[in-house]
């Protein structure tokens, strides 16, 4: 059986303005950075890491857009880095608010989402 997610994906335009935004503001750390010879337009594959979390960008030459998804990262401290990455002028998709909980431990928790610099959903939850 499967056991985890290992990465996600998604395509960026700037990949230095994309390691940047993502290790500045939510703790990721770039560790590996690797051409892909044979695929058109894939000028490099870039992987970040924040915990057992992985981020992979594809910076594609062709201006391929992504479309249509999120991906979501629990804080221990909400309200912390809410209006830490508020603070920081990034665009606000879904304003705070307490969601049905999907598990009795949910209870209570707060869910934003934030849009990255490519278009991407950043949900956090906590």
């Amino acid at each position: 059986m499967f056991t985890r997610i290992d990465h996600v994906a998604f395509s960026v335009r700037d990949r230095q303005k994309s390691i940047d935004f993502y290790e500045k503001n939510f703790g990721f750390k770039a560790y590996y950075e690797h051409d892909v010879p044979g695929v058109p337009n894939l000028e490099k594959v870039v992987y970040l890491q924040l915990g057992d979390t992985v981020l992979e960008f594809e910076h594609w030459t062709d201006g391929k857009e992504n479309r249509g998804y999120h991906f979501c990262l629990i804080s221990d401290d909400f309200d912390s880095d809410y209006q830490r990455l508020r603070a920081a002028g990034i665009p606000i998709v879904t304003k705070p608010h307490i969601p049905e909980p999907r598990k009795p431990q949910e209870t209570g928790w707060k869910r934003v989402v934030f849009q990255g610099p490519d278009g991407e959903l950043i949900e956090f939850r906590g």
